[in-house]
């Protein structure tokens, strides 16, 4: 039989929720192969939009990266090559929702809002709640301590734009917030 050694009234020890870190964040183990897809091209966006680096050499680094194999390469291959040609139109689309210049937002979260509105134009396959969760998560853990709240702000302000018909099944049915 085994001893309970806490002392009463303190806490009992923290458990994690399983697939996460104590930070929140999924364990690598718990991530799908399109999710590792975001996390490698959104370091890649990172490496176009802060070293404006050419995004054939950035490709190449980033397939060369630890753990590569695990992620599904030709949705990255859709989210970084659809991002960087489709930058204008994806930023013309985010420009309306931002509060400050491009110039002020962090990269990772202009790369996590390119991502985002990318899947929400062209992975109709993916569900825009997905879409959004998978931004968030990603802002939340490359981005800056508030950043996810800005991403999603955004994000959300464009899915009725871009996903009207699945929006707003979400929201007759009670699943979206009004």
């Amino acid at each position: 039989m085994t001893e309970d050694t806490t002392q009463p009234g303190s806490a009992k020890p923290h458990q994690s929720r399983a697939g996460l870190t104590s930070t929140g964040a999924r364990k690598a183990s718990a991530k799908s192969n399109r999710s590792r897809a975001r996390e490698f091209a959104l370091q890649a966006l990172y490496q176009h939009l802060v070293g404006r680096n050419d995004p054939t050499d950035i490709d190449h680094f980033t397939r060369d990266l630890a753990g590569f194999h695990k992620a599904d390469a030709a949705h990255y291959d859709a989210l970084l090559h659809g991002s960087i040609e489709g930058a204008e139109q994806l930023d013309a689309l985010i420009r309306p929702l931002l509060d400050r210049k491009f110039e002020e937002i962090s990269p990772i979260e202009h790369a996590v809002m390119w991502i985002g509105v990318y899947e929400f134009q062209n992975c109709p396959d993916v569900p825009w709640r997905v879409v959004l969760n998978e931004c968030i998560e990603l802002a939340k853990e490359f981005g800056g301590t508030d950043g996810h709240k800005y991403v999603n702000a955004v994000l959300n302000g464009l899915a009725p734009q871009l996903r009207p018909l699945e929006v707003e099944a979400d929201r007759a049915s009670g699943k979206a917030k009004a």
